[in-house]
């Protein structure tokens, strides 16, 4: 399951007073979220200090492996895109006329000024991969009980040593996480909510990202609309359709 990453069963997991096992509930919220392919709207909020950026964008994915995003607004950012292939990233500027390729150093960037490194959004790794994960005890989030999952990573070179995720019991979908440093400092925090049944599963369709290391009010993610399990054209998935 990826982040944001922006990142669902109509069963609980276990009953309410019953750990389930960490990998269990990981699973679950694999089988809800994950699908062959989507599209959607969205609009995305920077909450800077010198005042609030809006954009609007569309996304095409497959998978976790392959997706294309164009921003459709304001005219500043329309016509830039940004296509991912495996690891490979993308980017192309119609005030620049070119298309960069986005690596090395350049993926802790900022996205649009946003408050998600391109790092965040090309790590497609499951967690179960990445990290050991355990249940920590239940919680409760927006009247929702949780069960609260600690994530620690397995080898040295992950971007987030430790991640803590709090996972609604019913609907099996995350609804906060924090992502922490090896030395324990936290970095980056995200909450997801306004969660609606779509296409026969529950699905977040607004998420707030705040890096605690930037001033700012962090950023909104919002779904506009959204379509599992669409037929993309193939077309679509390369350098050529950037411009």
């Amino acid at each position: 399951m990826k982040k944001f990453l922006i990142f669902i069963g109509f069963l609980p997991v276990m009953l309410i007073g019953q750990n389930p096992s960490a990998d269990k509930i990981i699973d679950q919220i694999d089988r809800n979220m994950a699908s062959k392919s989507r599209v959607l709207t969205a609009t995305m909020i920077v909450h800077a200090d010198r005042g609030s950026r809006t954009m609007e964008m569309k996304v095409w994915s497959e998978g976790e492996k392959r997706s294309f995003t164009e921003y459709l607004s304001p005219a500043r950012e329309k016509g830039t895109k940004m296509l991912k292939l495996e690891d490979q990233l993308w980017m192309f500027s119609p005030s620049a006329d070119r298309i960069i390729q986005i690596s090395g150093h350049m993926l802790r960037q900022s996205v649009m000024g946003s408050d998600l490194s391109y790092e965040d959004i090309m790590d497609d790794r499951k967690l179960t991969d990445v990290y050991n994960a355990m249940v920590i005890g239940p919680d409760v989030v927006d009247t929702r009980p949780c069960w609260v999952l600690e994530l620690k990573a397995k080898t040295d070179g992950v971007a987030y040593f430790m991640r803590k995720m709090w996972i609604d019991q019913e609907r099996n979908i995350p609804l906060k996480e924090e992502w922490y440093a090896k030395a324990g400092k936290l970095l980056k925090q995200t909450t997801l909510g306004e969660v609606k049944k779509i296409e026969g599963r529950w699905f977040p369709t607004k998420m707030i990202y705040k890096d605690m290391l930037k001033t700012g009010a962090g950023t909104e993610f919002i779904v506009n609309e959204i379509q599992f399990d669409a037929s993309i054209p193939e077309s679509i998935f390369s350098k050529a359709a950037l411009r």
